[in-house]
């Protein structure tokens, strides 16, 4: 997954999957709209180039917090410092090794009891990033108790309640949002539950107010809110405008990694593969031109690969195979997160059709995302196993969410002949 879970770029987004999002490649996620407190790293810390593991092209703000921490690794504030400043980094870039690094850093304070609200937050957001969305979830409300007034805080407690699929309790935490940090705040999520709970074009119109808002002009809460503006019109059944919104954030943005894996992504399901490949093969350079997959993201890797598939193009072959290396790497490494690259992988690209359907099992336990939900059904459905995927069909009765992919194939999954054959 991809807590992409993206998984805004110098704030703090969670990875569905996630993000993170994700990432992730998820990711797909839910990110704060903090207004009233903003984290806005410079510039030069947001974008990093080279590999997590080189110390040449690191930039200067980036080496000085590195050399700092570790020339003083027990102390707290300078642990913090680099801690958040790596993790967004890996928010960024759809990098998951830069949670490694902010692991590390907080490894002295790892199961300490009495921290400050900052070191549980980024403990809470390190854990949830390698999938620990319980134990993310329990130092994120510990942090809130003893600084409540802080919305990214907010922000991310109500992105795990949404992972996890307890639209009640992101329900709450709207409420308080509003209660603590004013109706126009509050009103950012209510948008975005909306749309996952089935309303997508009431959720337009309140995205696209925010996005004129004075109060939301950075560059970071344009990114975040032009993602959920474009997803809401996704969901609405309206690509083509997702399609434009995205189009335009990138533009603005190109080194919005989670902008890129979404209008990547539509255009792959929108039969669209030479605008898909070229968009997702260009993410290095900030522009269109082609670079090097090695230096892509899992994410965009795959959907370079799908985009290749449907051009039929000889390029594709070369490319299935450095990400099927990747994924042999990740298990000599015996890395135990499910991303959702390994997922489209083995179900959409089918790989391994019955080793995504036991993934997909595995995957659905942790966290309830709509493109996991969609890649657990084609994977019931192709090895005609359609009551594997029940637990979908539960949630979207329970959540009300629906969009044109997942609709008709929960229609499609429940009419097959093993649904009813598969009751004991």
């Amino acid at each position: 997954m991809d807590k992409t879970h993206r998984h805004r770029c110098d704030a703090f987004t969670p990875i569905s999957g996630a993000a993170v999002t994700a990432l992730l490649g998820g990711f797909l996620a839910v990110s704060p709209v903090a207004a009233q407190e903003r984290f806005k790293p410079a510039a030069s810390a947001v974008v990093l180039s080279a590999s997590v593991h080189a110390a040449k092209g690191r930039p200067d703000s980036l080496r000085a917090l590195d050399q700092a921490w570790r020339a003083q690794p027990q102390n707290l504030p300078t642990a913090l410092a680099y801690a958040r400043a790596v993790f967004t980094l890996g928010l960024t870039e759809g990098d998951l090794r830069w949670y490694g690094s902010a692991k590390a850093a907080l490894k002295p304070w790892w199961t300490v009891a009495d921290l400050p609200a900052e070191a549980y937050f980024l403990r809470g957001l390190v854990k949830q990033g390698f999938h620990d969305f319980l134990e993310g979830l329990q130092d994120i409300n510990r942090a809130i108790a003893l600084e409540p007034a802080r919305a990214e805080f907010w922000s991310w407690r109500f992105a795990l309640h949404l992972l996890l699929a307890d639209m009640s309790a992101a329900q709450k935490d709207i409420e308080e949002m509003g209660r603590l940090l004013g109706a126009e705040e509050a009103d950012v999520y209510r948008a975005v539950l909306l749309y996952r709970t089935g309303q997508p074009l009431a959720a337009v119109a309140m995205l696209s107010r925010a996005l004129r808002s004075a109060s939301y002009q950075d560059p970071s809460s344009q990114d975040w809110l032009g993602f959920h503006l474009g997803e809401a019109h996704r969901v609405a059944g309206q690509p083509a405008r997702a399609l434009d919104v995205w189009s335009q954030r990138l533009k603005a943005s190109p080194q919005s990694h989670l902008i890129r894996l979404s209008l990547a992504d539509l255009l792959n399901q929108q039969g669209q593969y030479r605008e898909a490949k070229t968009i997702a093969m260009a993410a290095t350079s900030g522009g269109n031109a082609p670079n090097s997959p090695a230096t892509l993201t899992d994410a965009l890797l795959m959907q370079a690969v799908l985009a290749s598939r449907g051009l039929k193009d000889p390029d594709e072959g070369r490319l299935a195979s450095q990400l099927e290396a990747r994924l042999q790497s990740q298990a000599l490494r015996q890395e135990a997160l499910i991303e959702r690259p390994k997922l489209i992988y083995q179900i959409a690209y089918g790989r391994d059709l019955k080793a995504g359907l036991a993934l997909s099992i595995d995957n659905w336990q942790l966290q309830k995302e709509p493109p996991d939900a969609l890649l657990f059904v084609q994977a019931a459905l192709a090895l005609g196993q359609a009551r594997a995927a029940e637990p979908v069909v539960k949630w979207a009765e329970k959540t009300g969410y629906t969009d044109p992919q997942l609709t008709p194939m929960l229609a499609q999954l429940q009419s097959h002949p093993s649904w009813t054959g598969g009751r004991p």
